[in-house]
């Protein structure tokens, strides 16, 4: 067998040392890591964390962000390599997947020693379906809620002598504001794209259609009140005062809305702290609305809109699996839900803690109605899924990027949506 120089092992024995000393593992703590992705949750995230450890200092835990993209592509590497991170947010698109293969540990009887109802008594049906997999166990501990509503120019909307949007606007004067506004000011009225929280599937549930049929099985594509919203969604964009695909391309509602260049669009509340700090100068020109409801819905009052949450998870085969079960368990308590509400980056998913995120806005001297989130939770739907979601996402997104682009007419494009949708669910 080779031998190792006497002077390589002295340098690997130093550098052996140094990396120990850097890691912190000579300080006697156990370290864990924290991956998430967002980088304006940080402080609130590690607020959260700094709270655990001021009980526990034996424990330190560092927060990682990374990119949306990059974060799954590095979770799904490293839960193939058994080096998952301590602690990570998982996402209603890919816990079916993750707790389906074994990759996720079972939090379903995290409170039982202490209290066995705690999660149905502190958290909502969405935010606990959210965290669950196909078996129905909980993979998660409920982290935040959220829902979309509508964003709008106040501005744009007084020099075209339009009513601001309220709670008993409709499609029509949807429509018939977005017409006015660009009619007397040439700015794009609501900015309709192709997203699915953020887009056409509030209308379909508006309009009394569904995503899934309600054991998520069957897609509901085929469905009249589905066929009927999106149609009317996708033919926003036949308007002059709507974009077009190719435009949403290059360029965000988002992006559009704060450089003035359109007066509405659809909005989810995770993003208002951040809307708010990044554009001061817009400060007071907007404000945020209900979403318009369905004028004559095949069944339900008109009213939805899509909720979806994040849970903190961990790994099925941890090294720190007890210990990272006591952390998790603490997150989801209502001391710790109240101090992420508290940051206003996210609504705590703990019921009855929506307030604390609302003060979190105190700091800016306009104020926005932010009582509209809250009243929207009591008609939301939970955020669209089933374990074949991964496969089919994409296929769909093309299918309605040819319908748009009017590779496909729509009666066609929408039946092919239906077949992928229905091959993928039949194959997991």
């Amino acid at each position: 067998m080779k031998k190792i120089p006497r002077i390589t092992a002295v340098v690997l024995a130093i550098t052996l040392l140094l990396s120990l000393v850097g890691c912190g593992v000579s300080d006697g703590k156990t370290h864990l890591t924290f991956q998430i992705w967002d980088v304006a949750q940080r402080d609130g995230m590690q607020a959260v964390c700094d709270a655990y450890t001021a009980q526990h200092p034996d424990v330190s835990i560092e927060v990682q962000v990374t990119s949306w993209s990059e974060y799954w592509t590095k979770l799904e590497a490293s839960a193939e390599s058994n080096t998952m991170p301590d602690i990570f947010w998982m996402h209603t698109n890919q816990i079916l997947y993750y707790s389906d293969f074994g990759m996720l540990a079972d939090l379903t009887d995290l409170y039982d020693s202490e209290d066995p109802n705690f999660y149905t008594d502190h958290y909502s049906e969405i935010s606990l379906s959210n965290a669950k997999g196909s078996d129905g166990r909980l993979y998660g501990v409920p982290k935040d809620k959220d829902n979309v509503f509508l964003i709008y120019n106040r501005e744009m909307f007084d020099a075209a002598k339009v009513a601001y949007p309220s709670e008993e606007w409709t499609w029509d004067d949807m429509v018939e504001a977005s017409q006015k506004i660009y009619d007397a000011t040439g700015k794009y009225g609501l900015m309709a794209y192709a997203d699915d929280q953020l887009g056409y599937w509030n209308f379909v549930y508006q309009a009394g259609g569904y995503i899934l049929n309600e054991d998520k099985t069957q897609a509901g594509f085929d469905q009249p009140a589905t066929i009927d919203a999106m149609k009317f969604y996708i033919g926003l964009q036949q308007n002059d005062w709507c974009p077009t695909q190719t435009y949403f391309a290059e360029t965000t509602p988002g992006t559009a809305f704060f450089s003035e260049i359109g007066a509405m669009y659809i909005e989810g509340n995770w993003e208002l702290m951040n809307k708010l700090r990044s554009f001061p100068e817009m400060v007071g020109k907007w404000d945020i609305a209900v979403l318009p409801k369905c004028p004559n819905p095949a069944s339900g009052d008109g009213r939805a809109s899509i909720s979806n949450g994040l849970c903190y998870s961990t790994a099925a085969r941890g090294k720190n699996l007890e210990l990272v079960k006591d952390v998790l368990k603490f997150f989801g308590t209502e001391e710790a839900q109240r101090i992420q509400g508290l940051s206003g980056a996210a609504i705590p998913a703990y019921e009855g803690l929506e307030e604390t995120w609302v003060s979190a806005f105190d700091e800016f001297d306009y104020k926005l109605d932010l009582q509209i989130v809250l009243d929207q939770f009591e008609y939301c739907v939970q955020n669209v899924n089933n374990a074949s979601r991964p496969k089919w996402k994409s296929p769909v997104t093309d299918e309605l990027t040819k319908i748009y682009s009017g590779q496909v007419d729509i009666d066609t494009g929408l039946a092919n949506i239906q077949t992928i949708i229905n091959t993928a669910s039949a194959a997991s």
